[in-house]
């Protein structure tokens, strides 16, 4: 018995230490899902750690178990966020898309500022950020939230225009973008709101009309104090509407043009009322004009259409078939079907748009202007067709050579001034007798397709256009006896990737603060092409070979703009990549983005995950492909992600010549970038504009902003003067 009851005492002493390890085990680790914990530790640091989130911790704590402020969590993972009017100032953090659960995120009424984070919650359905500082744009990721229902921006400095990015939130109820300063016409894709209740966008500079909104559901829409012009539409007026302080027409509106097809109301249902949004609608039901009796004049006037055809391909008919042949190529239906279409496309002005341009199509099978005084049957339309000749611009700000000029400056293109060769030809070194020393690109012959040499002049032009202190600037071109060639300024540094991965023992390799100016400043670069050319500008080849370093170690971009205007380039670039990989000489490789990979698509996301393979370069001094390592370190991107944010192995990490003179929380934060911009996901990529703040918050912890690169090498082993 006395046994018995010694052995009841151990088991429950074992069961309490078990029940005691237990609870030792959850304090330790926590109840929250470590991705979400991590990304509130992010916005709290992002927050700048304010007092008022009492329990909130920069770098450790459990926001589910320990009940942190506003934050409310369903099991392990957290479900909402509600900082509502707390006088919080920064920013909301750059890792909030790792929040998977959360539904709805409150910061309204605080003094929040810089850009609205691209990386958000995919599956919130209510985001208010209203009554802030942020500015900006309103970021593209938002078109991905297809579960928003209230999106409330309102009372902050937004700006620009609206993006197209409304096609996917059609759960979307209510949307207040109301007193900011966003500029422009109404997106198309408001049309496909579908749920909108609720449309606030007053007091902006909105312009244009509102047409795109007739056929929504609202049921409230304010949009006083903007720009707009043109008519209300007549499905909006039984709605509660605002409209004071802009310039609507006050007249009736103007019929619709003959053969306009009948204005449809797919997507509005709450004005059952009315099934015809034309302004005579009214009067229809009133005149006993049933849904039979308008099918009947439909039905009528197809048919009268179809006679007027039949009559024009007769009368067309009458002409001999050589003349056809001479006007148009199509068959005689076919021409019948397209005539007025020809005769309104001849019509507009002469000057080529060269991103829209068809250089296959045949310009000499167009019928040629109309003069509106002679009748269509008159001899001369269809024996004159006229070949259109091309409007050339031809460039004012950069300066034309000739071949004979270059063949001096280069030494007849000597391979002994052979700079290298990239995706689209050969790149030399020019010295003119003045002294003056350039780079000149040779275009290889399929760079350019031969239809495609008359618009060269043009491509010339948009690119001299481009202006910017990190993008290199193009200095000249010549476009003789088929020659096809730019000419830019010249670096005598070479490439970050010469730099990187092919100086001699004698150079001094670059500090640690020169590598972050160079990563800021192509940084800035790209946010130039992305968000302030318009339109944005996608590079498709960024790569450290393509990263200019003058005396000074600034960083200049090149080939900007040459991808995006010459014809098929991201074919050519693939096929160039897969040469190199041929020839073993993996310059050019493990910079494609995975969908750049799958699709042969470049975008601006493919742009940001290039640019973080060039960061990860900068931190390990390896190439981005090496097939003389291991297997598992052959790829960086591969080898390096999963190791940025263990800090003992992002040490090992580092690129040996720093011989560790190198601020450790510097390092990591730069580590923090590239696992963003290196993301799989290409939604959850930041735009280059928060990349940029975040490298400019790095160097400015860093105080490397004002150093010469005389005493870098110094400043970097004062780790004190980088202590973050």
């Amino acid at each position: 018995m006395v046994g018995r009851k010694r052995k009841e005492g151990k088991l429950m002493v074992v069961l309490l230490r078990l029940c005691i390890l237990s609870c030792l085990i959850t304090s330790i680790h926590g109840t929250t899902d470590p991705s979400d914990a991590s990304a509130l530790w992010n916005m709290f640091i992002s927050l700048n750690q304010p007092h008022q989130l009492n329990k909130w911790s920069s770098n450790s704590g459990d926001p589910c178990g320990e009940s942190w402020r506003g934050v409310t969590c369903l099991g392990s993972r957290v479900t909402q966020i509600k900082l509502a009017g707390l006088g919080l100032t920064g920013s909301i953090g750059f890792q909030l898309g790792s929040l998977t659960s959360l539904t709805e995120l409150d910061v309204s009424n605080n003094n929040l500022a810089g850009q609205i984070p691209y990386s958000l919650p995919l599956n919130v359905q209510r985001l208010n950020l209203a009554n802030n500082n942020f500015n900006g744009d309103i970021p593209y990721s938002i078109s991905q939230m297809t579960s928003l229902k209230y999106l409330n921006l309102r009372h902050n400095q937004l700006q620009n225009q609206l993006n197209d990015m409304f096609t996917q939130l059609t759960s979307l109820s209510t949307l207040d973008l109301s007193f900011n300063s966003l500029t422009g016409n109404l997106p198309h894709s408001f049309s496909f709101l579908s749920s909108i209740k609720t449309m606030l966008l007053q007091n902006n500079q909105l312009t244009g009309d509102i047409n795109v909104l007739a056929d929504l559901p609202l049921e409230t829409l304010n949009i006083a104090n903007n720009h707009f012009t043109g008519w209300i539409p007549v499905q909006l007026k039984g709605i509660h509407l605002q409209k004071d302080g802009n310039s609507f027409n006050s007249g009736p509106a103007p019929p619709p043009p003959p053969g306009t097809p009948p204005i449809t109301q797919s997507n509005r249902n709450h004005n059952s009322g009315s099934n015809d949004s034309s302004s005579g609608s009214d009067s229809s039901k009133k005149s006993g004009i049933g849904g039979g009796g308008i099918a009947g004049i439909i039905i009528s006037l197809l048919v009268v259409g179809a006679l007027i055809a039949f009559f024009l391909v007769k009368r067309r008919s009458k002409r001999s078939s050589s003349d056809i042949e001479k006007f148009d190529n199509q068959p005689l239906a076919s021409l019948a079907s397209n005539d007025m279409h020809e005769l309104k496309v001849v019509q507009t002005p002469l000057a080529i748009n060269t991103k829209t341009f068809d250089t296959s199509a045949s310009i000499t099978l167009k019928p040629p202007p109309i003069d509106r005084h002679k009748s269509f049957d008159e001899e001369d339309f269809a024996k004159k067709p006229i070949v259109v000749k091309k409007c050339v611009r031809i460039p004012t700000n950069v300066t034309a050579y000739s071949v004979a000029d270059l063949q001096i400056a280069t030494g007849s293109f000597n391979v002994d001034n052979l700079l290298g060769e990239g995706t689209f030809g050969r790149v030399y070194r020019a010295q003119f007798a003045d002294g003056k020393v350039v780079a000149v690109k040779k275009l290889d012959l399929f760079a350019i397709p031969r239809e495609f040499s008359d618009e060269f002049p043009v491509m010339v032009s948009n690119i001299s256009e481009l202006d910017h202190t990190n993008v290199t600037e193009l200095v000249g071109y010549c476009a003789e006896h088929g020659q096809h060639i730019l000419m830019y300024e010249f670096h005598k540094n070479g490439s970050l990737y010469d730099f990187l991965h092919l100086s001699d023992e004698q150079s001094k390799p670059l500090t640690w603060s020169s590598r972050v100016k160079i990563a800021l400043g192509t940084a800035r670069a790209l946010e130039y092409l992305h968000e302030v050319c318009s339109p944005s500008i996608v590079h498709k080849n960024i790569k450290s070979a393509n990263i200019l370093l003058d005396s000074e170690l600034n960083p200049h971009l090149s080939d900007c703009g040459l991808a995006s205007f010459l014809p098929n380039a991201e074919q050519k670039i693939l096929h160039f990549l897969s040469y190199i990989q041929a020839l073993s000489q993996n310059a050019g490789l493990g910079y494609s983005a995975p969908e750049v990979t799958m699709s042969g698509q470049y975008t601006l996301q493919s742009d940001v995950y290039s640019f973080g393979v060039v960061m990860l370069e900068l931190l390990t001094g390896r190439k981005p492909f090496d097939s003389s390592r291991q297997r598992t370190e052959q790829s960086l991107v591969r080898w390096a992600t999963p190791q940025l944010h263990d800090i003992d192995a992002l040490s090992k990490m580092v690129d040996p010549v720093l011989k560790g003179l190198y601020p450790v929380k510097s390092l990591s934060r730069f580590a923090d970038v590239i696992a963003l911009c290196v993301q799989g996901e290409p939604e959850f990529r930041p735009p280059m504009s928060e990349v940029v703040q975040a490298l400019v918050r790095l160097v400015q912890r860093a105080n490397m902003s004002k150093r010469t690169i005389s005493n870098e090498h110094k400043a970097s082993q004062q780790s004190d003067d980088f202590d973050m």
